[in-house]
């Protein structure tokens, strides 16, 4: 099994995609938007839907920079940490 490292480096670590919320809330809400997705779809024009469904994906991509952007901040601060530990005051 290669290391973290190798794998970072040959680019076939993908974290996210592992990632699965431990909230006990996580499916009862997730299930709950898609049967709300399912009901607007009923409700609204074939064009109505899918600009709702352009904007839900404008809202996912911004999601996805949020929480690459908290990974990003959490890492650096797990780094730092490390290093002051480390360091010999």
């Amino acid at each position: 099994m290669p290391s973290i490292l190798e794998s970072l480096y040959h680019g076939s670590l993908f974290p996210n995609e592992h990632v699965i919320p431990k909230d006990s809330n996580y499916r009862p809400l997730n299930k709950q938007i898609i049967e709300s997705i399912e009901i607007w779809k009923g409700k609204l024009s074939e064009g109505d839907f899918e600009e709702l469904e352009s904007l839900l994906e404008l809202y996912s991509q911004v999601q996805g920079m949020d929480m690459t952007a908290a990974f990003v901040c959490g890492l650096k601060t797990g780094a730092a940490m490390m290093i002051e530990i480390l360091v010999d005051d």
